[in-house]
């Protein structure tokens, strides 16, 4: 392993934008602290960096001290954004020239969770592939038609570098440390961190598995996430499955006591609450885009579901998100406005 001088060092800038997943940070951290511990020496450097220098709110409600504002941020080997649940309204136009100003200078460029928002904003990803967090991929596709996704869990594609975060991050880091050092130093950091480094290529989730193997069921789940926007009939299910329409009525009502309708409609609900969480999409976009032909008839059904309309449900989310940015000048400003 050949020795580098401090300029030489391996250096990460994780920007941290509001609602940034907590454990995927942790995680990233830990992995080049205990790299650096095991090996007896200073191997990396890393740098937290948040748009104005001030500490950032985390998923959890934790709140991360930045060491450094995007102005004075240096340069580094990686750029990573660590992106939350509002993906596209929280990047400034400041943000996205220093992502741009970082990939043109050579250093690798890429988004955790939904951080591939970012990168798709700032012209970074064009015709490359990109990976994000499952339940953020229907969005991104409604943002970003023209984009190219992937079902697992990291990528490493050139100077472009893509998360799905979580536990994810974790195994992301290993290989950067082993192509950076040496794949035996990675090993050592899972082993500290009990854990079984995965491939990039694993799917994201369980269910996700294809093939004849795959059980029904989900398979059944997987056609009717891939077909939101223009629901199929029954017919059109099986199919698409190769079997008859009463065997996907059986399977529907073993596996989940509904009948494939129902269950169907459920699902396309279940799509439209993510859109509405992670986006600002018009309420007819995301009825549209979730299958209905009529806004009223989506914001009954999603009333049905979830027991609030849709504006509702996202101006509740909307809320409790502003209420936890600096809660304490907010406390301030309602104590002032009680005591006039």
């Amino acid at each position: 392993m050949a020795t580098k001088t401090a300029d030489e060092l391996p250096s990460f800038n994780f920007i941290l934008q509001p609602e940034f997943p907590v454990n995927a940070l942790i995680l990233a951290t830990e992995a080049l602290r205990i790299a650096n511990q095991n090996s007896g020496r200073e191997l990396f450097r890393w740098r937290i960096v948040s748009e104005d220098g001030a500490a950032v709110r985390g998923s959890n409600g934790m709140w991360i001290q930045a060491d450094c504002d995007l102005p004075s941020m240096p340069r580094a080997l990686f750029t990573l954004v660590f992106e939350g649940n509002l993906p596209t309204q929280r990047n400034s136009p400041k943000l996205l020239n220093q992502l741009r100003a970082a990939a043109r200078f050579g250093g690798s460029v890429g988004g955790v969770d939904t951080g591939s928002f970012a990168l798709a904003q700032a012209g970074l990803i064009g015709e490359r592939e990109t990976v994000l967090h499952w339940e953020a991929t229907p969005t991104f596709h409604e943002r970003f038609p023209e984009a190219k996704t992937r079902n697992q869990i990291y990528l490493v594609d050139g100077k472009r570098i893509a998360c799905a975060g979580g536990v994810a991050t974790l195994d992301m880091m290993l290989e950067l440390i082993g192509r950076l050092y040496d794949p035996a130093l990675a090993n050592e950091v899972a082993d500290a961190l009990v854990h079984t480094p995965r491939s990039a290529q694993t799917l994201q989730r369980q269910g996700d598995a294809a093939g004849p193997k795959k059980a029904l069921s989900d398979r059944i789940v997987a056609v009717m996430e891939s077909n939101l926007d223009f629901p199929l009939d029954l017919d059109g299910i099986a199919a698409k499955l190769g079997v008859s329409s009463r065997t996907v009525v059986r399977e529907c009502r073993r596996s989940f006591g509904e009948t494939p309708m129902r269950l169907y409609l459920r699902i396309r609900l279940q799509a439209a609450r993510n859109i509405l969480f992670y986006e600002e999409f018009s309420i007819k976009d995301v009825a549209v885009a979730c299958g209905f032909s009529y806004p009223a008839v989506f914001s009954r059904a999603f009333r049905a579901q979830f027991k609030q309309t849709p504006r509702a449900f996202r101006a509740s989310f909307r809320a409790k998100q502003k209420a936890a940015v600096r809660p304490e000048i907010r406390r301030l400003s309602v104590e002032a406005a009680t005591r006039a």
